[in-house]
């Protein structure tokens, strides 16, 4: 088969490897080091051979063949270890394995995976690999379909990780780098009727992977799309939609470039323009939260391809990130590609469910950490509305440790594969309405290859700004971007108040542009705290545009125990030599994308209506206020629901009329009457809905966007009852109190109606969350760290006293840690009223603590039957201080095993808050029964905190007999010092006298 191509090939960065005999290329072959020609997946050089880069489109007329499927496949240890023979057509590959392309090796058996943050895990002397560089080879034979036809063709990779060399049919035609960016080359001459064989050959490690330390597991493989595309004569080169929108006028311009010129057709606005032509007519605007999307056609002489046209423009002007020539908040987050089972090879399905997920939590916003993701992706972030900044396939991070010596971005040998990955980029995605930001990469210091890369951007698409955050004087960016920048120095920048740059024509520069969080509240494990802080500030400041979580999902590999108990892996439990644990598990979902409770929190932090309840006289509210916080969409798709509760339980319920409040705008709108019979009854709380009032893209009618909650009155509040009985001696070194029995000796409770329990006694461990145990490199203390140095794992009990006085049993107690003076008091005043005993605890603290507590409370152990929970308080989720936003108060119930939070690694989880009362239960309703005063926050659970401590992954944890019940008064605040700002002062749990109480009684 003959055939010539328009898509000329770029030229060689470096001389073509020697032809072998059977007229494939063969790479030098040397031994040691330094090389005199470096091989070719070892020079700086993107590559050769590969076609100039494109605008992607899903579809068109012109016939694809996918590749996909199960592929040959054979392992090396080295680069060197095998020659070029496989790629001969009739090489004899039967006795090699199979493959499933797309995917990554690794994760099927071939090798392991491994997980480093920052340090590379080979030895640092750029441009080299090591020596020790798994290299698969790949074969795939495929024919044509019928009716394929002769003439141009091109054989297409969405992304092979690191370096892939390509054969087909025996020739050699080239090879690329740039691991998550497309490569095509020409092959309409080389194929087929038939038997057409590809050959690939990848190498894990390469001159690329000194371009791609992004934060994330070393996974090789081609795992997106290989496909071949016809390209019939006079078919579409490349092709660029411009699509501008006026918002003073309300008209877009619409002009498409083309080559080779053809015609443009938009038959609901009436269009028909030879490209390159301009028309301005009256259009509807494409946002993120009213994403309208013009279909279209491009047509040449030798192709038909659909359009999907947005209208909009972005600009920077008046210091503001504008679009439509409105200031947008961005409620954001950062996505990595990644399936527990698949690594990076993602699946359309997966992608929508991703998108369905983050729009049904409020999320408007998507930044491509740390590469462009699959281009479907984006595709489905036009159809949806998402607000997408995309980030170039760079990130240099691992020469911070070597202070930024040797770092490819300041030596203009890497030049032209730094060009290389901005083109492919941006060529690629430049079609997409969603992408309102270029972002030149991540980490990487500073340096001239990141100028060029932005200048070449400029040129190519003014249209959108630049986007980067290692720069501290944004020379080369349109916006002033931070990492993790704590609520005080967002303050500041939110006043233009920031330090100062030595340079002050930078600095004023700097302080006219809008401000980004790139990376804030860093979502591992449990967490993240300050949310509501943050969003404050960003609606309060202009300038603060809000920013994007770290990150989207926990990327934990899905495995199995040798009982085939299933656990998420992360870093070292695959034995690398060099990793970082768990810190690759930093996700608002979980591997299974199951949303954590962090989710949650941001879902009701970022709601985009604010609903507040308008004080009256009595301490409740007759009125709320409904605030538009949207950017462009007025309230008209959303309708208001009301609930009215007294002690949880529904005593009306309605709809109230919200006009369709332009964004910014509020109103108050009454409540009903609540109904006369049931004032006084008990606590009442009001809780108003926003939810969507028809279907929509991406959630069903009915759909919740926002609530809140507002007291109807003050709550009533309830006297301690009087005792009724006194403590007395019984049998056996007991004394007996009502329905409690109690050690003489210790005054601990070990019975209440004759069922046997342990506790309750002061408790003040909790088993550390990552972001207690804090990153090594954040200033400050780190929280778990000083716990231990202070013992407070260790806590002993010293009882003083056992006092039996005519309505109480007092024991007093000391509890401390060994090798320290620093001590709790606490005095434990027992009572009984007929046939409940109430507890009251008095704590003081002894010497001066120079830490907070993990958490203040009781701890107690219950029978294991008692495997059924109802409350009434916050829930239905954990929260903490500063993560429990989402926790709405009311009556709820599940089993006490639905209360854990699966985090990858384990750690203190599943408090429910503000909890006025809590019932532990057999099936037959029997059990126990907890009130608090004040309100106490519970958790119950199969396991110690000190098994907690000690698990590594979920299947450590083995339910235990006894039910370990926790009643805290108050716990520390989470914060995100995993890699942010830890605990804001109000949410710490600062040493200081305290005063609680509990009333426990059975349930028969």
């Amino acid at each position: 088969m003959t055939g010539t191509s328009q898509h000329a090939p770029q030229q060689p960065t470096h001389r073509q490897p020697p032809r072998t005999a059977d007229d494939t290329h063969r790479a030098p072959q040397h031994s040691g080091h330094p090389h005199p020609h470096p091989r070719y997946y070892e020079d700086r050089s993107p590559g050769s051979g590969a076609l100039p880069p494109r605008a992607w489109y899903e579809r068109s007329d012109a016939a694809r063949l996918s590749l996909h499927g199960t592929w040959r496949f054979r392992l090396s240890p080295r680069a060197d270890a095998e020659d070029d023979a496989f790629a001969r057509p009739d090489f004899d590959d039967t006795q090699w394995n199979e493959l499933r392309v797309p995917g990554t090796w690794v994760l099927k058996g071939f090798g392991a995976p491994a997980y480093t943050n920052t340090a590379y895990p080979f030895p640092v002397d750029p441009p080299s690999p090591p020596d020790e560089n798994p290299t698969g080879d790949h074969r795939h034979v495929f024919d044509l379909p019928d009716g394929w036809g002769e003439g141009p063709a091109v054989l297409h990779f969405g992304g092979v990780e690191s370096c892939a060399r390509v054969w087909l049919n025996g020739r050699e035609l080239g090879h690329f780098k740039g691991s998550r960016l497309p490569h095509e080359f020409e092959v309409g001459h080389l194929l087929r009727p038939s038997r057409n064989v590809l050959a690939v050959r990848v190498h894990q490690w390469s001159s690329g992977s000194y371009l791609e330390d992004q934060d994330q597991w070393w996974l090789p493989g081609i795992f997106r799309n290989v496909s071949v595309h016809r390209r019939p004569e006079g078919s579409v080169v490349d092709h660029f939609v411009h699509a501008g929108y006026d918002h003073v006028t309300g008209r877009g311009t619409l002009r498409v470039e083309c080559e080779p010129g053809g015609r443009v057709t938009v038959p609901e606005l009436g269009l028909d323009l030879a490209t390159g032509q301009s028309a301005t007519v009256a259009v509807r605007p494409w946002t993120a939260e009213q994403p309208h999307l013009y279909d279209g056609e491009l047509v040449t002489a030798g192709e038909r391809v659909p359009l999907r046209i947005g209208f909009r423009t972005v600009r920077v002007e008046d210091g503001l990130l504008k679009v439509n020539g409105r200031r947008i908040l961005l409620r954001g987050v950062n996505r990595h590609e990644f399936h527990p089972l698949y690594g990076r090879t993602v699946g359309p399905e997966t992608m929508r469910r991703d998108l369905l997920l983050m729009k049904r939590h409020n999320v408007n916003a998507v930044r491509t950490s740390h590469y462009p993701p699959h281009p479907a992706f984006l595709d489905l972030c036009d159809e949806l509305g998402m607000w997408v900044v995309d980030e170039c396939d760079l990130e240099t991070h691992g020469f911070a440790q070597q202070g930024w010596r040797d770092n490819p971005v300041d030596d203009e040998r890497w030049e032209p594969a730094l060009l290389d990955r901005a083109r492919r980029m941006v060529e690629r995605d430049k079609n997409h309405p969603s992408v309102v930001l270029w972002s030149l990469g991540n980490e990487c210091g500073t340096g001239r290859g990141l100028s060029a890369m932005a200048s070449w951007m400029r040129e190519r698409d003014p249209s959108r700004p630049l986007h980067y955050e290692g720069d501290r004087s944004c020379a080369d960016t349109d916006v002033y971007s931070r990492m993790y920048a704590d609520h005080a120095e967002v303050e500041r920048i939110g006043r233009r108040a920031e330090e100062p740059l030595a340079d002050p024509d930078l600095d004023a520069r700097r302080r006219g542009l809008p401000f980004l969080l790139c990376e804030y509240a860093h979502a591992m494990g449990n967490g993240p705290g300050g949310l509501s802080e943050y969003q404050r500030l960003f609606e309060t400041y202009p300038r603060c545009q809000g920013g994007f979580v770290w990150e989207w999902i926990d990327h934990g590999l899905r495995q199995q125990t040798p009982d085939g108990a299933a656990f998420h892996a992360y870093g070292g439990d695959f034995g690398e030599e060099l990793h970082d644990g768990n810190f690759v598990c930093d996700g608002l979902v979980f591997p299974d994308r199951v949303p954590s409770p962090g989710l949650t929190s941001f879902k009701k932090v970022i709601e985009p209506v604010r609903i507040e309840g308008e004080p009256a006289g009595d301490g409740g509210a007759d009125a709320v206020r409904i605030t538009n916080l949207h950017d462009f969409a007025d309230l008209g798709h959303l309708e208001f629901l009301w609930r009215y509760e007294v002690e949880g339980e529904v005593r009306g319920h309605g709809w109230l009329e919200v006009p369709a409040l332009a964004p910014g705008e509020s109103a108050v709108v009454a409540l009903p009457e609540a109904p006369a019979e049931e004032r006084g009854e008990g606590e009442a709380i009001w809780t108003v809905r926003a939810v969507l009032d028809e279907d929509a893209a991406w959630a069903p009618a009915g759909h919740e966007v926002a609530w809140s909650q507002v007291p109807d009155g003050r709550r009533p509040v309830a006297a301690p009852p009087a005792a009724t009985a006194r403590p007395r001696r019984g049998e056996g070194n007991v004394i007996l109190l009502g329905p409690g029995t109690f050690d003489a000796t210790t005054g601990a409770l070990g019975y209440l109606d004759g069922v046997q329990l342990r506790g309750p006694r002061l408790d003040v461990w909790r088993a550390p969350t990552d972001n207690d145990e804090a990153a090594p490199w954040q200033p400050g203390p780190r929280p778990a760290t000083e716990w231990r140095r202070l013992g407070l794992h260790r806590m002993r009990h010293r009882v003083d006293a056992v006092e039996s006085g005519p309505q109480a049993l007092v024991v007093r107690t000391r509890v401390a840690p060994a090798g320290s003076p620093l001590a709790l008091r606490a005095v434990y005043r027992w009572s009984a009223h007929r046939d409940a005993l109430r507890l009251e605890l008095t704590v003081d603290p002894e010497g001066d603590w120079p830490v907070p507590l993990p958490r203040l409370g009781v701890r107690m152990s219950v029978s294991g039957s008692l495997g059924c929970a109802e409350w009434f308080g916050g829930g239905p989720g954990e929260g903490y201080p500063d993560t429990g936003q989402a926790a709405r108060i009311g009556r709820w119930a599940m089993p006490v095993d639905a209360l854990q939070t699966p985090y990858v690694r384990p750690q203190e989880n599943g408090a429910r808050p503000e909890v006025r009362w809590v019932r532990l239960t057999r099936a037959d309703g029997s059990g126990l029964r907890v009130e608090g005063d004040p309100d106490f926050s519970f958790s119950a659970r199969r396991w110690t905190d000190e098994e907690l401590t000690a698990a590594r992954h979920t299947t450590d944890l083995r339910p235990g007999e006894d039910l370990w019940l926790h009643l805290d008064h108050a716990q520390h605040g989470i914060g995100s010092q995993s890699c942010g700002p830890g605990v804001l002062p109000r949410h710490r749990l600062e040493v200081a006298p305290a005063r609680f109480s509990f009333v426990f009684s059975s349930l028969r």
